[in-house]
């Protein structure tokens, strides 16, 4: 059939996570809570190590960024998400949806960079103490935060482009609750093959770099670790490890099911026999984690904590009353 014949895709349909009614009720309710808290959490987070004095090295500096980057990757997804489970009809626009796709691939890669250069500040924190704020100085922070937002933004140009360049001219139902290209390929009717190649080979290249940067920083950590004589220094040491790693297991792990697979036919096939387990991977690592991240730092690590601890005593009805006496 000629192309000039068939109808433009205008807006697509997504499929949504339930259409069962009194499941889309507990999800809005347990989904709008996580949101918020996911807000609050994170900027909460943000001004804390603005205001802190005792929190002004490169370690928060980049937590900071995290925490960020969180707040605006889960406002990609999650407010639109909402909508949809209240409405009958859960659609977007064409360039909506480019629009959506652009800032969460453009945020998750950005998020990928940040955690890999997190375990480099973690590596000369622990391999080089002596030399670690003249190595991690503020002009090499904000650069390292800089290439990240700028490598994160470039590959989302790519992705956007050669995925929404193509012709969409027949089916607009998205069997997802958000755009994304494996599911959005599939219903265009030009070759995708160059795009199923640059999906793959930009998501492993960020993927295999970031775990690399991070299997090399942790290697040596563990090597130097493992020469300090003190059991006290060695489980202090692995202490300040432990928060970061457990963010990188978190979002490596979900976003390396639903990305890591071969392109075109095998897209499809995976995708329509586990559909179910894709969706909630995908509200794992674009709705859990960004509330999780915040979380896991400020409970695991005592320097926040006591700041915490601090904040809302001083925010407290008793100790206000306790000033004015």
């Amino acid at each position: 059939m000629d192309v000039n014949n068939k109808t433009i895709v205008l807006e697509f349909v997504f499929s949504g996570l339930t259409n069962n009614e009194i499941l889309k009720f507990f999800l809005f309710a347990l989904f709008i809570v996580i949101y918020f808290a996911t807000l609050v959490i994170n900027v909460g987070l943000v001004a804390i190590v603005k205001n802190t004095s005792s929190l002004q090295n490169p370690m928060y500096y980049f937590l900071s960024y995290l925490s960020l980057v969180d707040v605006f990757y889960s406002s990609t997804i999650t407010p639109k998400m909402l909508s949809d489970l209240m409405s009958q009809r859960r659609t977007i626009s064409f360039e909506g949806c480019a629009l959506q796709f652009f800032f969460y691939a453009a945020f998750g890669s950005i998020e990928t960079l940040l955690l890999s250069t997190m375990s480099y500040d973690r590596y000369v924190a622990i391999c080089h103490p002596l030399h670690y704020m003249t190595i991690m100085t503020k002009k090499k922070c904000l650069s390292l935060v800089l290439l990240s937002f700028s490598i994160g933004f470039l590959q989302s140009s790519v992705q956007t482009s050669c995925a929404f360049t193509l012709q969409f001219c027949g089916s607009n139902f998205i069997d997802h609750f958000y755009c994304d290209v494996p599911p959005v390929l599939r219903l265009s009717c030009s070759d995708t093959s160059a795009s199923d190649m640059v999906t793959v080979y930009i998501v492993g290249a960020l993927a295999i770099s970031s775990l690399m940067t991070i299997l090399i920083s942790y290697t040596l950590i563990i090597l130097s670790v493992t020469k300090i004589r003190s059991t006290e220094s060695r489980r202090k040491a692995f202490s300040t490890c432990s928060s970061h790693l457990m963010c990188v297991f978190l979002f490596y792990g979900t976003v390396l099911f639903t990305y890591m697979r071969s392109p075109s036919s095998v897209f499809t096939i995976r995708d329509k026999v586990n559909g179910r387990k894709s969706k909630v991977a995908a509200v794992f690592y674009s709705v859990m984690t960004p509330m999780l991240n915040p979380l896991i730092y400020s409970l695991r690590n005592q320097e926040v904590k006591k700041v915490i601890v601090q904040v809302i005593h001083n925010l407290s009805p008793f100790h206000t009353s306790f000033k004015n006496v």
